[in-house]
């Protein structure tokens, strides 16, 4: 073989990493921005309805719009999102999978340690596509309908037990975690 060539993989090589790991940080801030485009936007139409009909009637902009939503952003990004708990309220679609469940149960931790659940974040490759979650603490509106159950008004108690027969995800206080943003795309 060429010499010389091998100098040249040679000094080549510590720059191999650095060429992995850029590719890696594009990918986790090209995650990280997909994941926080949903969270405002459900903020927002839980307001405007909350103001319009009262928060009981809001419930179906979690259920129904927020998954809309996350497609909307799917087909507009090419990432696939959704939410997940640890204490789902829709088992049909925010059961987290073993992965997720791993971050989540790491993020309570990190959480109960001291660290910001707002900027709990964990982003690899897995396979063929990279995946992403990002922390959802509890906003002061969320405990509107995720609070302890003690304090939920009886309209909310109804609403929710109508829509929700198993629901799992009240009991939180403002800044717990409810869940997480899961975005993942293929590489």
């Amino acid at each position: 073989m060429n010499t010389s060539l091998l100098v040249g993989v040679a000094l080549l090589a510590p720059f191999a990493s650095t060429l992995a790991q850029t590719g890696d940080e594009a990918l986790m801030n090209e995650a990280r921005t997909v994941a926080t485009t949903l969270p405002p936007k459900l903020i927002v139409a839980l307001q405007d309805e909350i103001k319009k009909s009262g928060a009981e009637h809001a419930i179906p902009v979690c259920k129904d719009m927020a998954p809309k939503m996350a497609g909307e952003i799917s087909q507009q990004t090419g990432w696939k999102i959704k939410r997940v708990s640890l204490k789902p309220r829709n088992d049909a679609r925010a059961i987290p999978d073993p992965w997720e469940k791993a971050a989540l149960e790491d993020f309570d931790k990190r959480a109960a340690a001291g660290e910001s659940p707002a900027k709990l974040e964990k982003g690899e490759k897995i396979g063929n596509e990279y995946r992403f979650v990002k922390a959802l603490p509890v906003q002061p509106l969320c405990v509107t309908c995720h609070g302890p159950v003690e304090r939920l008004s009886p309209a909310i108690k109804a609403a929710l037990e109508q829509t929700y027969p198993n629901d799992r995800a009240t009991g939180y206080s403002e800044g717990q975690i409810r869940g997480v943003i899961s975005v993942r795309k293929a590489l």
